[in-house]
């Protein structure tokens, strides 16, 4: 494990209730050439190291200045590390286990990087295989029309799109997956929600912290293969099924 280094005193963060009160979108992004390696040890028990909460901590040279994550309703098994990870899958493959909420990164050696996510409604409606087709730095959003019509006051405003930033629901960055040439329309992005990873969420795809998809975007290239397995079905090397089209309620619209 590398040398503790000290830390400056976090701030005090938002609890939960007060991320409630506040708009469901928020928090933002940090830099990729400061990106910490994942920890390789033992679960990291009730009291955070300095290496996660360094790893999870202020990205003040990001395009937006990200603030740390509050670490103090997170589930720290959610935390980045390095796992076993014995697996048929090739180096370099993502694999999205929904049902426990992990996306593991596959290493050398038996290895993986292992990411905590949260599964929104539709990160739960599909499984099989994809590709990362596109990256996005600060995605814009964009509400489908449904979803103007459903909450008009908070998504009228964002008809023409939402640039990137500190509010944007897709947080800090987005992998877009494809099947050949067809957009899925599902994507691995950034949340405003630290509180959300390790649950099922009601809506979205496949969320992780906002460092954590900085982490995964600075490590993977377009063309990265993406193996998703859902409700127990399916096994790394398994059949898998076509993923199917999201319905007019997605919540991420077009992006």
């Amino acid at each position: 494990m590398p040398p503790v280094r000290p830390l400056a005193s976090p701030l005090a963060r938002p609890t939960r209730r007060a991320f409630a009160a506040l708009s469901p979108l928020f928090l933002a992004a940090c830099v990729a050439n400061r990106r910490p390696e994942p920890v390789e040890a033992a679960y990291p028990g009730p009291h955070i190291s300095a290496e996660y909460l360094a790893m999870y901590g202020e990205r003040p040279d990001e395009l937006h200045p990200l603030p740390a994550t509050d670490l103090s309703e997170v589930d720290p098994q959610f935390l980045r590390r390095i796992v076993s990870y014995p697996t048929r899958e090739q180096p370099g493959t993502i694999v999205v286990d929904t049902d426990n909420r992990y996306l593991y990164l596959v290493q050398e050696g038996g290895k993986a990087i292992r990411y905590g996510i949260g599964v929104g409604k539709q990160g739960m409606s599909w499984r099989g295989r994809a590709t990362v087709a596109r990256k996005a730095q600060w995605p814009r959003w964009t509400p489908t029309a449904a979803m103007i019509a459903r909450e008009p006051e908070r998504n009228r405003p964002w008809a023409a799109g939402m640039a990137g930033g500190l509010d944007n629901p897709l947080g800090a960055r987005a992998l877009y997956l494809y099947q050949g040439n067809r957009d899925t329309m599902y994507r691995i992005h950034g949340t405003s929600e630290p509180w959300s990873i390790g649950k099922s969420v009601s809506s979205g795809c496949i969320r992780m912290f906002n460092q954590d998809i900085i982490d995964l975007y600075g490590r993977v290239p377009t063309g990265t293969a993406v193996l998703v397995l859902n409700r127990g079905t399916l096994q790394p090397g398994s059949e898998i099924d076509e993923m199917p089209p999201p319905d007019d309620d997605y919540e991420f619209g077009r992006i």
